[in-house]
């Protein structure tokens, strides 16, 4: 019998596989859910045991319909992809922002007010300022956003250092306090538009709008978002930072035995990650609108569900710079395919949310995807001894 002992899979590896099966089961109960919400489909099973054909077709034809067009609107055409890269951009900013903190060991929900201070601040010194190049105002804004969310993630990790507060409950807090920040400034005469009394800012000049293709939505901010997970990857890989936010994330006593400052490396950290949302929330505001080129305004609702959305990403992408911009890229083609299933599948758009949630479900319970692919279990082996002889003769 060989004295070979089996390697054990690298870690990495059993996470591509968890992370890709997760994926594929997101879209699997997707798929029982569209078509047993179809009401025309679910009839066909009231009778399947007397006419099996029908509901197998018409199930099959519902959920290769929904793929087919979740497939046209965000890969289908070349217009299609640059949708995908729009919706995708904000999406790998923030999502970048939760991976950074993940890896120190820091759960940042607070993405959400981080990208509303970015976005507000950004839109400000948008249409405020007039008469600038755009080789300055642009960058400016830019600038600014992220420096806004830099701030306010900053602060977190300012009273997660020296008070020992919980980030989770400060970010909730700091979203709160962001949330109604934004409501009541949208209703100031500095910020609302003149003679409107609904909460929205005034036109961007054009000079603090992301430049874009003709044609496309393909704009300056998904090169951002791409520059921004080089920068990241370079950061975590190979600075002293990298190395000392990596370990307090494993071990903040034993990153400290080294000779880090667990404090600088918490609040830098989450200063870094707020800045990364900020961008988001500078690219959600001045992305310009589809075809027209129009520059969007700010409003109170502009950001939407970004910044939890970024979690998904960040949770998908496994923390890795990589995997977040594959990750945003993934949720940006489910946006981005909205309304070709409602136009040619008549599926609700709703159920891209639905795969979102459920990729957040087996994402966070590797235990239970494991349970369903039993090969993911490395077997235990055991010990043998080596023959002093083997040893010297190595």
């Amino acid at each position: 019998m060989s004295d070979k002992v089996k390697a054990p899979r690298p870690s990495w590896v059993t996470s591509t596989i968890i992370t890709v099966a997760s994926l594929i089961l997101a879209f699997i109960v997707g798929s029982f859910v569209m078509v047993f919400t179809d009401a025309e489909v679910a009839s066909t099973w009231g009778y399947f045991f007397s006419r099996p054909s029908d509901a197998l077709v018409a199930s099959w034809d519902k959920i290769s319909a929904t793929f087919y067009a979740m497939w046209v609107g965000s890969m289908g055409s070349w217009v299609a992809i640059t949708n995908t890269t729009a919706e995708a951009a904000p999406l790998i900013c923030a999502g970048l922002g939760v991976a950074v903190a993940f890896r120190a060991g820091l759960f940042n929900i607070g993405a959400q007010g981080q990208e509303m201070l970015g976005g507000l601040t950004a839109a400000f010194i948008g249409f405020s300022i007039k008469g600038l190049p755009i080789f300055i105002h642009l960058p400016l804004a830019i600038v600014v956003g992220i420096v806004a969310g830099a701030v306010w993630g900053g602060i977190v990790g300012l009273l997660k250092a020296k008070t020992g507060a919980h980030e989770v409950i400060v970010t909730i807090m700091m979203n709160y306090i962001a949330g109604s920040f934004l409501a009541f400034l949208m209703l100031q005469p500095a910020f609302q538009t003149p003679g409107r009394a609904d909460p929205i800012s005034p036109v961007l000049e054009w000079t603090a709008t992301l430049p874009r293709l003709a044609g496309t939505r393909l704009h300056l901010g998904f090169f951002l978002a791409v520059a921004a997970a080089i920068v990241c990857w370079w950061l975590l890989e190979r600075t002293k930072f990298g190395i000392h936010l990596k370990a307090v994330g494993l071990n903040p006593n034993a990153a400290a035995t080294s000779g880090a400052s667990v404090a600088n490396v918490t609040i830098l950290t989450m200063a870094l990650a707020g800045g990364l949302a900020g961008l988001a929330g500078v690219q959600a505001v001045t992305a310009p609108e589809l075809l027209t080129g129009t520059p969007t305004q700010m409003t109170g609702t502009i950001i939407g569900t970004l910044g939890f959305d970024a979690i998904t990403v960040a949770l998908l992408g496994r923390s890795r710079p990589l995997g977040v911009v594959l990750a945003g890229l993934l949720f940006g083609a489910l946006k981005a395919s909205r309304r070709t299933m409602v136009t040619m599948a008549n599926t609700p758009d709703k159920l891209t949310d639905l795969i979102q949630a459920l990729v957040v479900l087996f994402v966070a319970a590797p235990a239970f995807v494991a349970w369903l692919l039993p090969f993911l279990n490395e077997r235990k082996t055991k010990r043998r001894s080596v023959p002093v002889a083997k040893v010297a003769e190595a």
